[in-house]
């Protein structure tokens, strides 16, 4: 932590975004009202852990996160690296395309707006989700989704509103077979053919799809969202009607609120954490309570206390 009592921020930026003339001038206007804000900015994966470090080593009382869902889950895995008396608060500076954590955070989206909040805005100890040993702040969505998201440029969300038929016809073409899976939970089970997978931290993934509309980060509970397989065009009517009345269970979606939950899969299952894509034979999804600072807004939706 700082020496001193000098508040100091590091903005680690992801260099994708690095050369917007808006950030630039936000920047710029913080500094001019008095902010010691320092800005670096990341080549390629893996570079904003080390920055974590490179920030903590340098006194920041406060570190944001520039870029998408993917840059902030990079920043969470290097302030989670670090014992917990020594991580800094995160703020986020939301530069993503979907920026599905931020939108469910209720942040500001203009960079100015969102940087002045990031250094100047309440800190919550939140919960961040643990997959095995790597760390979620948001949502792990599995199955057809992660599929979809990571091998076509159509989002789950725009395919589902584009109609059942035509996802009818896009599960025929690509000959598909639901993913045969055991999960466990503290007090039930169930083996099922699944054809989507949520576990939510946070409420929403995939570019604006409310996976988990009872998410609270600082609850202790992890939402387990599954969507079992169907064979025809009226189940697959059922499954979208069941998923617009989230969090009810239907006949093939069950909505869960649980504190871990485990998962052994018969092959590799698709998996995006916080929208970066893995696979998974078996997991472990469980959750770090109050681990995380987060800078959150007045009224943060996704708290259970907002202050």
């Amino acid at each position: 932590m700082a020496s001193h009592g000098k508040e100091s921020t590091w903005l680690i930026l992801n260099g994708k975004s690095a050369q917007q003339p808006e950030i630039r001038e936000a920047v710029e206007h913080l500094r001019r009202q008095g902010h010691d804000l320092r800005v670096r900015v990341t080549w390629e994966g893996g570079d904003g852990v080390g920055l974590v470090d490179d920030a903590i080593a340098g006194g920041a009382t406060r570190i944001v996160a520039g870029g998408g869902d993917g840059s902030i889950n990079e920043i969470v895995a290097g302030l989670m690296r670090q014992a917990p008396e020594r991580r800094p608060a995160m703020g986020v500076l939301p530069l993503g395309s979907a920026n599905d954590f931020a939108h469910g955070l209720n942040l500001p989206m203009t960079p100015h707006e969102a940087l002045a909040l990031a250094i100047t805005g309440d800190v919550r100890q939140v919960d961040v989700g643990k997959l095995d040993d790597e760390p979620f702040i948001n949502v792990a969505s599995g199955g057809f989704g992660a599929e979809i998201t990571t091998s076509t440029p159509v989002g789950l969300k725009r395919l589902l509103g584009g109609g059942a038929y035509s996802l009818m016809g896009m599960l025929k073409a690509w000959n598909y077979q639901p993913f045969e899976g055991h999960m466990r939970w503290p007090d039930g089970e169930a083996r099922v053919p699944l054809f989507m997978l949520a576990i939510g931290n946070g409420c929403q993934a995939g570019g604006g799809q409310r996976l988990a509309p009872s998410a609270k980060l600082d609850d202790g509970l992890l939402e387990l969202l599954f969507v079992r397989h169907f064979n025809s065009l009226g189940e697959l009517k059922r499954i979208i009607d069941e998923l617009e009345n989230l969090p009810q269970d239907g006949e093939f979606v069950r909505y869960l609120r649980v504190p871990w939950v485990e998962f052994d899969s018969n092959g590799a299952f698709p998996l995006n954490l916080d929208g970066e894509p893995r696979r998974y034979g078996h997991f472990r999804a469980s959750l770090d309570r109050g681990a995380l600072p987060l800078v959150v807004p007045k009224s943060c939706p996704l708290l259970l206390y907002p202050g």
